[in-house]
């Protein structure tokens, strides 16, 4: 593989929320040209005061280009977009930066899940996947926050479905300049999910007040899937792997409210990704005539307690099992 090209890349991120917000924020603050795609009370913020990006060790704040939809940005022939909303809004976003027109432009995935590289390969030829791992948090508009330091986040990078080129290792390349430690992977779907499975307590410890047996669900959720992956012959990272990976790298700084999935219930959003995280092993258990019932019942709690708007961390483990 050759050096990648030092032409110059625009990084659109679609979806500016914890991931999106900290990644883009912190490529803008090496010299990377960002501009942001958000909405509502976000989008507001950051077109009046900027987006502000905080860091354990600073508090960065961000006069970027911000818009609500791609056309109103302007895509632009050699950007790359950063996909960076939750799974259930993957299609919608996809779909409104086809109407735009653009050709020539590269996604990528920065994203938990694994359906969202499936669905962007149908609209974009230069599809990339990342390996998220990245504790973020967003819960006021215009803000945004990094948990870790003095290395915010692991970033792992590769093309789909699989394969190493220049564009990858440039991406990669931007991405340490940001401050985050990012390596090529020729095959990154079975690191995804890997990731997965550590993502798929999520729905579990949002809804549920915490308590010992609240992990024991989230062990047994994870051991669930995993026999469910395995029947399906689907390959991920071990757990083991995983750990090495991640090492120290990840040191977090003060106290972290929750999941991504705690945060859109903290906001009220009215929408959780959790159809993209459990309800992948349980269309993919129907898929295969197997049960998966915790994945399942988590996808249920997590959906209802959304559309409710009810507040995360308000279910005892009895009601979750009744």
């Amino acid at each position: 593989m050759s050096h990648p090209r030092p032409y110059p890349v625009r990084y659109v991120v679609l979806g500016a929320g914890a991931v999106g917000g900290v990644v883009g924020g912190l490529l803008a603050v090496a010299g990377h040209e960002v501009a942001l795609l958000a909405r509502g009370d976000h989008l507001a913020a950051i077109r009046r005061d900027g987006l502000q990006v905080q860091t354990p060790g600073a508090v960065h704040q961000l006069k970027l280009d911000a818009a609500v939809d791609p056309a109103e940005l302007g895509l632009r022939d050699g950007d790359v977009v950063l996909l960076a909303v939750k799974g259930n809004d993957t299609e919608a976003a996809l779909q409104s930066v086809t109407r735009t027109g653009v050709r020539g432009l590269t996604v990528v995935c920065l994203q938990n899940g694994v359906a969202n590289e499936r669905l962007a390969l149908r609209y974009f030829a230069d599809v990339y996947g990342i390996c998220v791992m990245l504790p973020a948090t967003h819960l006021e508009p215009g803000v945004v926050r990094a948990d870790c330091a003095p290395v915010p986040g692991i970033l792992d990078i590769g093309r789909i479905p699989s394969g190493l080129d220049d564009r990858a290792a440039r991406i990669s390349a931007d991405l340490r300049s940001a401050g985050f430690v990012s390596e090529l992977r020729e095959h990154i779907m079975p690191w995804k999910y890997c990731k997965l499975l550590v993502n798929l307590g999520n729905g579990i410890r949002a809804v549920c007040v915490p308590a010992e047996r609240v992990e024991e669900l989230v062990a047994e959720a994870r051991a669930e899937a995993a026999a469910v992956l395995d029947a399906a012959g689907i390959a991920y990272v071990s757990e083991a792997e995983d750990r090495r990976r991640r090492g120290d790298i990840l040191q977090l700084k003060g106290s972290r409210s929750g999941s991504s999935s705690w945060q859109s219930l903290e906001r009220g959003t009215g929408s959780i990704e959790t159809d993209y995280l459990n309800g992948e092993i349980v269309q993919l258990a129907r898929q295969l005539g197997r049960p998966a019932p915790l994945n399942e019942r988590t996808q249920r709690w997590a959906t209802r307690f959304a559309a409710e708007r009810r507040p995360p961390g308000t279910l005892t483990v009895e009601e979750w099992l009744s």
